[in-house]
């Protein structure tokens, strides 16, 4: 959750210098501009994604090409893998550094190598471009153009375009443009259910969701940060913190303790079952206990940092801007979120309304508006205080499987109703 900024064609210095001033929360902790022939590239990097200390120039470049940068803002799930088949050093910036190796290799073919990951980039060596959006948009790119069109600008945010141009739109989640400026699509939404775990059993679908999912959290997660769970005490983010606690005493022993947090109107639900969960996993528990006036108070501040005045958007953000207010204040550089999962597994009580047939068909709704309200609040009620989150149950590899599960196994039909997300529940 870094932020870029950058300006192809003919751009001006002092316009990316304001874009980026207005983008400074997206990381204050370090930053730089580069400039050569027809590209302006900007970038600013949370504390958390800027690496160990070092005096590396920013935008990001490797050894061998100091003219090719890259802006990114990013999460590689399969980069472990991706390091090593391609000989990329230990170090700081090391996902940069892949993207600029695979653009040198194969241009956009890159994409091809991005199988487990989200991300917005924007890549330039002064003649040569490439900016792509991941295939569900879940990091946030907005481009616009200059009066005569000369110029093609690129940001993590929309307020920070509108310093420089009027004429703006968001860039397309799966899409890639180059120099030539056409948006070409790279990554597809699956047409209809292939149904291809049929017959496997529950058991086994399980234990491989599972399997990814902690795989997803220590593959994204460094310890070194100061990191934090959110925690409402419902079953994706106790998921979540269970994994996170399990993987935090594997690496700093028995005896360490997560920290949790939780938010709630007064005495709810949420509070009372996230205290549960955290005297269950011995959490250093946070919580904070909201009213009217409090989300009233917040309220211009949500829309600002938001950019939408979508009703249900704006509601669930304010919480969620109070929530990472509240964690960025006891330290906390990194937050671990469940958001994903009902999207994936049916965990929305409009599921169990729809007849078979169709619960695939709004199971791609929900993914393709995915950019535009949770993956749009996680980011932006985050980044304005610059934390970085992560959310495992967003990635390549979990959404595959979940398309392909059959829908009895994620919503159970019992004497009593419906059960929804039950595969997901049998595999924890």
């Amino acid at each position: 959750m870094s932020g870029i900024v950058a300006g192809y064609g003919n751009p001006k210095l002092t316009d990316i210098e304001k874009m980026q001033k207005i983008a400074k929360h997206r990381g204050k902790y370090n930053s730089g501009i580069f400039q050569k022939e027809k590209v302006i590239l900007a970038q600013n990097y949370f504390e958390a994604d800027k690496g160990e200390e070092t005096d590396w120039e920013i935008p990001v470049f490797i050894p061998e090409d100091k003219d090719t940068r890259i802006c990114y803002d990013g999460q590689i799930g399969n980069n472990n893998i991706l390091v090593e088949q391609f000989g990329i050093f230990d170090g700081p910036y090391q996902e940069e550094r892949l993207l600029i190796s695979l653009y040198k290799k194969y241009q956009n073919r890159l994409l091809e190598y991005l199988k487990d990951a989200i991300f917005a980039f924007v890549i330039s060596d002064g003649e040569k471009l490439l900016a792509a959006r991941d295939g569900l948009g879940i990091k946030t790119l907005f481009y616009g153009y200059s009066k005569d069109k000369k110029t093609i600008y690129f940001s993590s945010e929309l307020k920070s375009l509108l310093t420089v141009t009027k004429n703006v739109y968001e860039f397309p989640p799966g899409h890639y443009v180059d120099q030539d400026g056409q948006f070409k699509r790279f990554a597809h939404l699956p047409k209809m259910a292939a149904g291809n775990l049929e017959d496997q059993k529950a058991k086994n679908i399980a234990n491989h969701l599972a399997k990814i999912v902690r795989r997803n959290i220590q593959h994204r997660l460094e310890l070194t940060y100061n990191t934090g769970c959110l925690l409402s005490g419902g079953l994706d983010s106790s998921i979540i913190a269970t994994l996170f606690n399990q993987y935090n005493q594997q690496i700093n022993g028995p005896e360490s303790h997560i920290k949790t947090f939780a938010l709630g109107v007064a005495e709810n639900e949420d509070l009372k079952h996230a205290r549960l969960m955290s005297e269950f996993l011995h959490s250093e528990h946070y919580e904070l206990k909201i009213n009217l006036e409090d989300i009233i108070e917040v309220l211009p501040k949500v829309v600002y940092h938001l950019e939408s005045f979508d009703p249900s958007l704006v509601r669930s953000s304010a919480s969620n801007y109070l929530i990472a207010q509240h964690a960025g204040q006891q330290g906390i550089q990194v937050l671990l979120s469940g958001e994903g999962g009902d999207e994936l597994f049916c965990g929305y009580d409009h599921f169990k309304e729809i007849c078979n047939l169709a619960i695939f068909k709004e199971q791609k709704e929900c993914l393709k508006a995915l950019h535009n309200n949770a993956a749009l609040r996680l980011d932006r009620m985050n980044a304005c205080h610059s934390i970085k989150v992560i959310a495992p149950f967003i990635s390549e590899d979990l959404f595959n499987i979940a398309m392909e599960i059959p829908i009895n196994y994620k919503l159970k039909q019992t004497e009593n109703g419906f059960i929804e997300k039950w595969i997901y529940c049998k595999a924890f």
